[in-house]
């Protein structure tokens, strides 16, 4: 049964940091992309950053270039995403999806399987 465990999120204020991991079980982690997306109130999900398996490809909304890092760790079935510099506007519920198959993309419809997801909220 394939599992997508997102931790932490939590409340941060504006100019600061947070790193998000996705814990993954139940496939074979290091043969998948793994993308992270967000959701905000009254908003579509968004694809925030995704990561091929081989880590040779790597993706980010143009609103957290520079700003957000996304890596993995096969070995420990684990990806990240560092978040510095947050916004208010990066409060949203934060989704961690892999993708059950080969190949790389960074749009929702590529990935097949959700975690619960995490919030995250940005505010002073």
């Amino acid at each position: 049964q394939v599992q997508l465990v997102e931790s932490g999120g939590g409340l941060v204020q504006p100019g600061g940091s947070l790193r998000l991991s996705c814990a993954a079980s139940g496939f074979p982690f290091d043969y998948y992309p793994i993308g992270w997306f967000r959701q905000a109130p009254g908003k579509e999900r968004e694809a925030v950053s995704c990561i091929s398996s081989s880590v040779d490809s790597t993706d980010y909304v143009d609103s957290v270039k520079g700003r957000f890092t996304i890596s993995r760790d096969n070995a420990k079935n684990t990806v990240y995403l560092q978040m510095n510099s947050l916004k208010p506007e990066d409060t949203a519920v934060y989704y961690c999806a892999a993708a059950g198959r080969t190949g790389y993309g960074c749009y929702e419809d590529f990935y097949d399987y959700w975690g619960q997801g995490t919030q995250v909220t940005v505010s002073s």
